[in-house]
């Protein structure tokens, strides 16, 4: 007799969960139906230069994979803080990504007194894009000027003058800045800092003889390689680069131990939904595998990657205590 109260009660329930699913459940597709309008990529260098080439590949890509503009910010300046602190505080919706770079998340941190955001707690790692080496190249004329054919020849004048010569760099605490300062470091040279807002004004003033030397990211510098504008001595990775294999890693070129590599990653503002942020990271892997996006990106010198976030957030921690003790060892500070 008191059997017919309880599935009263049951019905209710269940009538109740069914409502309050439905009312949950329209948060699903919309995340399955990410992107539904233009999606922007934050650049916190200017155009021209490797973090630029990175971004503008996986735009073209991802615009053609989800139908929809995914276009490239250039927002320049302090080495890529004005930008990376912008994205920092975009809407962590998916609709605001950044393309970060070692120096924005491994080295900024142990170079800048105060940053405008925080690398780890403001972001959510996406995706490693290219991790590529950085070259020490010379104004040709300059280094005819003085018989520089080699890094041994390098540091012999460094030696002989020293101060004498301006080192370009794409921006105070830049991976490029810290190349320099660590091969100041381990050869005992010494030499004229001038930063830039970017890779490509550098590399302008490089060629135009203003400056002298950069350590510049390989794939921003390979046309200007290939058309002798440039003069290369050396990779500062551990390996040659496939794209240049006659020119000496800085190990083999005498500078035993010299290891610093530049890379390139997508990042998106902490809070963002974990089924955007892996959406974007499997098409970015799946453009990356593509061999038309491989060849284009390995003739530049670049080394297509694509891999998973917790993969990516593992990595960037160990950038970060590398950096931090090359940053130790070479005294850069920027105020």
């Amino acid at each position: 007799m008191h059997a017919a109260p309880v599935r009263g009660r049951s019905v209710t329930a269940a009538l109740f969960a069914a409502t309050l699913a439905a009312a949950v459940l329209p948060a699903a597709p919309a995340l399955a139906e990410y992107p539904e309008r233009e999606v922007r990529i934050i650049v916190p260098f200017p155009a021209g230069g490797t973090t630029d080439i990175a971004a503008r590949v996986v735009a073209a890509e991802l615009g053609k994979a989800w139908n929809k503009p995914v276009v490239v910010d250039n927002k320049a300046g302090a080495g890529g803080n004005v930008g990376t602190a912008e994205a920092a505080r975009a809407a962590p919706d998916g609709y605001t990504l950044l393309m970060g770079t070692v120096s924005t998340h491994a080295i900024n941190q142990s170079v800048y007194a105060k940053l405008p955001y925080d690398p780890v707690k403001d972001f959510v790692p996406v995706t490693l894009v290219i991790p590529v080496p950085n070259i020490l190249e010379l104004n040709p004329k300059f280094a005819d000027k003085h018989g520089i054919r080699n890094v041994a020849d390098l540091i012999k004048y460094l030696k002989a003058n020293p101060g004498s010569v301006n080192m370009a760099s794409t921006g105070n605490g830049t991976s490029t800045h810290l190349s320099g300062e660590l091969f100041q470091n381990m050869t005992g040279t010494r030499m004229t800092h001038v930063p830039y807002k970017g890779s490509s004004p550098a590399l302008t003033d490089v060629m135009a003889g203003s400056a002298d030397l950069i350590f510049d990211n390989l794939p921003s510098s390979m046309g200007f390689l290939k058309s002798g504008k440039l003069r290369p001595l050396a990779v500062t990775s551990a390996q040659r680069s496939p794209a240049l294999p006659d020119v000496p890693t800085m190990a083999e070129a005498g500078v035993k131990g010299y290891d610093a590599s530049s890379w390139f990653g997508l990042l998106a503002p902490a809070g963002t939904p974990a089924a955007v942020v892996d959406k974007v990271q499997r098409d970015v892997a799946a453009a990356l595998r593509l061999p038309a996006v491989r060849a284009q990106l390995q003739a530049q010198g670049a080394t297509p990657s694509g891999n998973t976030p917790s993969e990516f957030k593992q990595f960037m921690a160990q950038e970060s205590a590398k950096w931090a003790e090359v940053v130790k060892k070479s005294g850069a500070k920027v105020d």
